[in-house]
């Protein structure tokens, strides 16, 4: 039995699908309550009702696991020693989704979110079971959050983010595929990436061919973004997080074949996302 947390996910539900396509039979899905009526899971994988917050509840739906995937989605880690160390009761292998950014220049160390994946890292570590690590570079569907100004306006604006080899979701579902269904990568770290560096301005494009339209990038000073992004509700600790990114994170010249060299085929361009994800931004 697989057990999926961070199911619902950009990245989640890409690796349920996976693995109901590899013929494995016994997938799990950790969906939060509030997350049950939404959840669009593809057939043949069971849900499990459960809340990361709650380790008692959660360990029902680790009842009969032995491989954890393992998606973070706190700001902290609070909690996740206790998570641990229920998942160690009963699974053999956690495989970690991480960040690319975790060991990396010295000047970014104190990048809120790479420092949290760091910890996460040591923490798996300790836990006791065997672990992989996935240290996947910036995810293609973080730009949906452009959604909404590319329909109303055309224009994204936005802080400009350093330059990254941005990989497609399904990439790191596919390598995340066949490390839970195999011995092989078994205390192994991979970084992956997308197969070349893009950044913020040239995405929109992308999107703009994608969609047939004309769109533009306009960069936003950090302390104007952050006055909107608190205006429309979001954490304030989140909105720290993401500022305190772009003023840390240098632009990239990192691209790996980890995608490729693990399954047999090459990483998806930029490009190919937002052509498969058009409508998302009609």
């Amino acid at each position: 039995m697989i057990l999926v947390i961070g199911a619902p996910g950009n990245v989640g539900r890409h690796v349920l699908a996976r693995l109901r396509a590899a013929g494995a039979q016994g997938v799990r899905a950790l969906v939060r309550p509030d997350e049950a009526a939404a959840a669009d899971l593809p057939g043949g994988v069971e849900v499990a009702i459960g809340d990361l917050r709650d380790v008692q509840g959660l360990e029902a739906a680790l009842t009969g696991v032995e491989t954890v995937f393992l998606v973070w989605p706190m700001l902290t880690t609070e909690g996740a020693r206790e998570v641990l160390e229920a998942i160690a009761r009963h699974a053999r292998h956690v495989v970690y989704l991480s960040s690319i950014g975790v060991g990396g220049r010295p000047e970014e160390r104190d990048d809120p979110i790479f420092g949290l994946h760091a910890a996460m890292e040591a923490l798996v570590g300790e836990s006791g079971p065997s672990h992989t690590v996935l240290r996947a570079d910036t995810i293609a569907s973080n730009t949906l959050g452009w959604a909404d100004q590319i329909r109303a306006t055309g224009t994204v604006r936005a802080p400009l983010m350093a330059a990254t080899a941005v990989i497609d979701p399904r990439d790191i579902a596919a390598v995340a595929v066949r490390v839970l269904t195999g011995d092989a990568h078994r205390g192994a770290t991979h970084r992956l990436t997308g197969p070349r560096v893009i950044d913020p301005p040239e995405q929109v494009r992308a999107i703009g061919a994608a969609i047939g339209r004309e769109l533009r990038f306009e960069e936003v000073p950090v302390e104007r973004a952050r006055e909107r992004m608190l205006a429309d509700g979001r954490p304030p600790a989140l909105v720290d997080a993401l500022l305190r990114a772009v003023e840390l994170r240098a632009p990239s010249t990192l691209v790996t074949s980890a995608v490729a060299d693990i399954t047999g085929k090459p990483a998806r361009t930029f490009q190919r996302w937002a052509n498969d994800h058009r409508d998302a931004f009609r």
